[in-house]
């Protein structure tokens, strides 16, 4: 009888888990919908964006470029270098390497400091002891040292074209209410290897797709912490850089777009950064990103739909992306749940068996069309065949994703705190 209740329970989880990533494939759909219903309104919103002009160089605003770095060895130095070879008035830029290292990189950076402070650059490198607060620690403990409004975020393995201040502050400049500019990550090895390839087609869909259409729709749009400039106002009134979560970018997105901000994603603008090509290094990034997404989750939900602050259509907007995240983790649980389902009822084995898998290979074709859609609308035109091969792996990286923040909830619900691990750095950047 017990085993038989069991099964009743497991088939129900089972289809819960195969109606959300019924309703997932939905939300892709729609969300591809709005972004093709709204981009060239929103690509021309970029142009005039991009176009708004700039004040005479000795009244433009100073620029804080942070560089955060933990253990970063020689590629430190070619942090420095980008922020160092960016087009802005010289007496108008000051660099901030953000570091809490504890090996040699501290001094390699000091040494690069001494090397680009003697060419009258004002550089700083703010080492700090402790890691409290990982990598929003360090940014908050930095920009509590100088007293200007905008601060550039670069990790140190990003090159960023000359031009990316000026682009990005004619942006952020054109309406007052812009938290910060996201410009688009793009990649320096992505014909790497197969990991590589698989890795830019995911990561081309989240920035065209995702990216994009929240910021044409006005929806919250999160930081993608790296390549992009906030304003000193927004992160304050945000209530600064937190360290409680391992993703700090969304958290003080979501806290920016609360109070009033947003965030604006420069399609035409980009900066390239690296890949990471193997397992060993992809695993841990990808653990740290679900972890970290999940905690801002747990932690905003709460905030948005608490008292009557927000409209039904501001708390939707906010909530659909942390949603997803949650949604995401149900196709580890339907996996799961399916193969113990079939144990106990062994009679519906394999019409449940066909059914979700049916599921599976909806969602997977899905996902395929858009990310192909997105190469396009990139204009990458990668050929169909190859960008087929490249999108193989593409599936089971994503199902390892959904693991990932399944496997992250019980530590995440019960608050339990985690360690920043870092992503290693092969040095491409400093190669390229």
């Amino acid at each position: 009888m017990i085993l038989d209740w069991l099964g009743y329970l497991f088939l129900l989880l089972t289809l819960l888990g195969a109606a959300a990533m019924l309703l997932t494939n939905i939300g892709m759909l729609y969300q591809l919908y709005v972004h093709l219903t709204l981009r060239r309104e929103g690509l021309a919103l970029e142009q005039r964006r991009l176009a708004h002009p700039l004040p005479p160089d000795d009244q433009l605003p100073h620029i804080v470029i942070q560089i955060p770095s933990f253990n970063e060895g020689r590629m430190v130095e070619n942090g420095i270098a980008n922020a160092v070879g960016l087009d802005w008035p010289r007496d108008k830029l000051h660099i901030q390497v953000c570091d809490d290292s504890t090996d040699e990189t501290t001094d390699i950076a000091r040494a690069a400091a001494e090397r680009v402070a003697a060419t009258g650059v004002d550089i700083v490198v703010i080492h700090r002891e402790d890691r409290t607060g990982f990598k929003a620690g360090a940014l908050q403990a930095a920009m509590a040292q100088t007293p200007h409004a905008y601060f550039a975020i670069f990790d140190v393995d990003f090159v960023a074209p000359r031009d990316f201040l000026r682009r990005c502050m004619a942006a952020l400049l054109s309406e007052p209410k812009l938290a910060f500019v996201q410009a688009r990550p793009d990649f320096l090895n992505a014909d790497e290897n197969m990991l590589t390839r698989a890795q830019a087609v995911m990561l081309d869909f989240h920035y065209c797709n995702e990216q994009a259409t929240r910021s044409w729709a006005k929806q919250a749009l999160h930081f993608n912490g790296t390549c992009g400039i906030w304003r000193r106002e927004a992160i304050d009134l945000g209530g600064g850089w937190r360290g409680d979560t391992l993703t700090e970018d969304w958290e003080l997105s979501y806290h920016a777009r609360l109070n009033g901000m947003s965030g604006a994603f420069l399609t035409s603008v980009t900066a390239k950064g690296e890949l990471p090509a193997n397992l060993r290094t992809w695993i841990p990034q990808q653990q740290r990103w679900a972890t970290g997404v999940g905690e801002v989750a747990w932690k905003m939900l709460p905030i948005v739909f608490g008292g009557g602050r927000f409209s039904a259509q501001a708390r939707w907007d906010a909530v659909f992306p942390l949603a997803m995240w949650f949604v995401t983790s149900m196709f580890t649980v339907t996996a799961i749940t399916t193969v113990v389902t079939m144990l106990l009822k062994p009679s519906i084995a394999w019409t449940l068996g066909l059914a979700v898998g049916a599921v599976y290979v909806l969602t997977s074709t899905v996902l395929f069309w858009l990310m192909f859609i997105a190469n396009r609308l990139l204009g990458r035109g990668t050929p169909f065949i190859r960008f087929w091969l490249n999108h193989v792996p593409v599936p089971l990286l994503s199902l390892y994703i959904s693991w990932a923040q399944f496997w992250s909830l019980p530590a995440t619900i019960l608050g339990r705190r985690r360690t920043f691990v870092r992503t290693p750095k092969a040095g491409v950047a400093a190669n390229s």
